[in-house]
């Protein structure tokens, strides 16, 4: 049966941003797996990217030439940020469908939108461009990513209201986090009346393991129901979701998800009450709110891990792990990579979608993880 567009399609969504690799390169084989296990559950929506490094092609491989082209839709993405000129910026389309070999993209996406990078998606008139292609047939729905405020957001709504969806961060502890505005964006979207896939329902993994007074919340109501669960459903249960994707990695993650997202309902409110909880246990928290996109890393000078330190970090700042959390910092600095390389360049904080103060994380970590004490 062809896929049907909208408010009907499944609610889960396979991200392919952290596909499971062998080494250094992605592992085809698992994610031929992970693919397979989705669609025999009924879901539908792959995501993908022209930025993900080696995603489109595995997927190609693990999905479009394994599967019949009406039984699924993929969305992927064109980033103008990596593009030195309009040229460029509208090959990435042409190399996509040549990478994916999908024929066409049931959803696409202009990528990462936010304040300081806005103006170049007009500049290089890729408004226009995509739909040109949506009215050649290549796109079906046309929408963007998006990492600002409400201000932004309403503004380009105002001036493309040919946009069919808006992909935005949302999860239950950057509901009211004033740097993310999940609930403000949610609300402007509506208002628009435009659909919305969610990206970061679990924070990058962070939600998936929350401080321990969150999970013992969680499983005093649910033994047998995993805090990523939990997250995943805050954000199914709102209303005009799309989808909800989830960035799995391995067969393990897929059918937790799948266990959970085949029959899912809303929240009830005991639920919803446990979810405002955990909200405001979250709001006298000093972690720091990383996803491990890892756009940081790419043009850092220095290649700091700067994703993976902030890991090491989360874990004395959210649970008090300081054992565990020395033992992750000091392998990731004989590696090479330590927080004190930093030269404050700031290139990492013009890419970030979280707005993160990096640097000044960054010398946080080289206070609490001095040289001389490894």
């Amino acid at each position: 049966m062809p896929v049907v567009y909208g408010k009907d399609t499944p609610k889960l969504g396979f991200g392919l941003m952290r596909l499971p690799k062998r080494g250094f390169v992605i592992n085809v084989e698992q994610v031929k797996t992970m693919v397979d296990l989705f669609l025999e559950a009924g879901f539908t929506y792959f995501d993908t990217a022209f930025v993900y490094p080696g995603s489109e092609t595995a997927i190609r491989k693990a999905l479009v030439e394994r599967h019949p082209r009406d039984s699924f839709t993929l969305a992927t993405k064109l980033n103008a940020r990596v593009a030195p000129n309009e040229k460029a910026a509208r090959k990435q389309f042409a190399t996509s469908l040549e990478r994916t070999g999908a024929g066409y993209f049931d959803y696409y996406l202009l990528h990462a939108l936010m304040e300081n990078n806005y103006e170049r998606y007009e500049k290089f008139h890729l408004w226009d461009f995509v739909k040109e292609q949506k009215e050649k047939g290549l796109i079906r729905n046309i929408g963007f990513s998006f990492h600002a405020g409400p201000t932004l957001l309403d503004k380009l709504l105002t001036e493309h209201p040919e946009v069919d969806f808006v992909q935005l961060q949302i999860n239950y502890a950057d509901w009211e986090n004033p740097k993310v505005t999940s609930r403000a964006n949610y609300e402007t979207a509506r208002e628009h009346g435009k659909l919305i896939t969610v990206m970061e329902p679990v924070k990058g993994g962070n939600l998936a393991n929350p401080p321990e007074e969150i999970q013992n919340l969680f499983h005093g109501i649910h033994p047998d129901m995993s805090c990523a669960s939990w997250a995943i459903r805050f954000v199914a249960s709102l209303d005009g979701i799309l989808t909800v994707l989830s960035g799995m990695s391995n067969v393990a993650q897929m059918k937790d998800n799948l266990s959970y997202m085949k029959g899912i309902h809303p929240l009830d409110e005991k639920e919803q009450e446990a979810i405002r909880q955990a909200q405001r246990i979250l709001g006298n928290a000093s972690t720091i709110p990383c996803t491990a996109c890892r756009y940081c890393v790419e043009g850092c000078p220095q290649q700091i891990c700067i994703p993976d330190i902030f890991a090491a970090m989360n874990k004395q700042l959210g649970n008090g792990q300081m054992s565990a959390a020395k033992e992750d910092y000091f392998r990731i600095a004989t590696e090479g990579h330590r927080a004190s390389d930093c030269i404050e360049c700031h290139q990492c904080e013009g890419v970030c979608p979280q707005h993160l103060p990096i640097t000044a994380h960054l010398k946080k970590a080289a206070e609490m993880f001095p040289v001389d004490s490894y």
